[in-house]
């Protein structure tokens, strides 16, 4: 009775604290997500594994179970027991990320999973990323009386084994995923616009080099290849049925499970989860969830804004960038703007890593944008 009564209490306290707008909008697009995997991917699992037609939406609904315990564990903690646990799943999580290439699977030429009898199917990258966001957060904030300049060259060091880990694979979307994130942190800790300039050129063209002068990365070259000659290439079959899906959709839809984009490619309820949304429920409903996440993104900045402690500005604006980057990606690369990257779209997207990773991320945001108990 004692130990029921302390977790009332605990939890009750949790939820007074919380912000209960991000939290809604948290839940409302993992909701989305559930709602689009039942009504427009379920038919996939009979068509092609043949298995019961809820075989995804059963598995998605048990991932995001998972990830809503996984938000609440991580925005329950105190702020100090965060931030260290953050730091020590880092380096496990980069430690996991070191296995992929070495017992990883590989899938169409890429080798970004690691195939454990606990984690089956399970991608490090997913997890690297809100305790990257952290560590590097930390070195920029840190008071010792050090140079500036000497925290953004220690931070960058931070990220290169993940981001060489990632060309490894090779996995170039993610790779600039992390860097894009960087770049965000020490922009805003107020490096100076010539140094940030110079050292971006240099690394966007030592990045272009790499892609199209070495072996490795002939998969990606034959990527960026067919976005920008739909001719050549083996990657733009796809995006071409994904524009397709959006034109055909219109601006209200086919309607729900009359799209025929999901039967057309193994990857649409993740990688082109936006153009199957789009071909079944118009654009009217892809610019009410891009809407969605704006007003995330403009719930967590007014608390930014507010905010005092260096350290938690970083972590905050660092995880928005993640989500928005990544969203962004996702859909310009639906309406083909960009070439293809495998990214997810955050919430929505099929895919156990994906949601734990952005579960990982929401419960930081919702901890560090909880009302302070003094």
């Amino acid at each position: 009775m004692l130990n029921e009564n302390l977790i009332y209490r605990f939890y009750y306290s949790w939820w007074k604290n919380i912000d209960k707008l991000i939290f809604l909008l948290v839940l409302t697009l993992f909701s989305l997500g559930l709602f689009f995997s039942l009504a427009s991917t379920s038919l996939i699992a009979s068509d092609q594994l043949e298995t019961n037609s809820y075989f995804f939406f059963f598995k998605h609904l048990i991932y995001v179970f998972i990830g809503i315990l996984t938000l609440v564990f991580f925005s329950s903690l105190n702020e100090k027991n965060l931030f260290k646990i953050s730091l020590f799943l880092f380096f496990i999580s980069l430690f996991l990320l070191l296995l992929v290439p070495i017992i990883g699977t590989e899938v169409k030429g890429a080798k970004r999973w690691l195939d454990l009898i606990f984690l089956p199917r399970f991608q490090p990258i997913e997890i690297v990323k809100p305790f990257a966001v952290i560590f590097i957060a930390t070195i920029l904030s840190s008071e010792k009386n050090i140079h500036i300049y000497y925290k953004y060259g220690v931070s960058f060091i931070a990220i290169v084994p993940a981001c060489l880990l990632l060309m490894m694979q090779p996995d170039i979307g993610q790779t600039l995923l992390i860097f894009i994130s960087w770049t965000t942190l020490v922009f805003i800790s107020g490096i100076s616009l010539v140094v940030f300039l110079t050292f971006f050129g240099i690394s966007i063209a030592s990045l272009i080099y790499m892609v199209f002068n070495m072996r490795k990365f002939e998969y990606i070259r034959d990527r960026i290849t067919s976005f920008f000659n739909p001719n050549t290439g083996t990657h733009n079959a796809q995006v071409q049925k994904s524009v397709d899906g959006i034109s055909s959709g219109g601006f209200f839809g086919k309607g729900i499970g009359e799209g025929t984009l999901k039967f057309k490619g193994s990857e649409t309820h993740t990688d082109f989860i936006i153009s199957v949304i789009s071909e079944e429920f118009g654009v009217v409903i892809i610019i009410l969830i891009l809407v969605m996440f704006l007003f995330f993104i403009y719930s967590v900045f007014k608390k930014v804004y507010l905010e005092k402690n260096e350290k938690i500005k970083l972590v905050l604006v660092g995880s928005m960038t993640l989500i928005v980057v990544q969203a962004l990606i996702h859909v310009g690369v639906n309406i083909r703007l960009f070439p293809t990257t495998g990214m997810t779209l955050p919430f929505l997207s099929y895919g156990g890593s994906s949601i734990i990773g952005v579960s990982i991320l929401s419960g930081i945001i919702l901890n560090l944008t909880r009302r302070k108990v003094n």
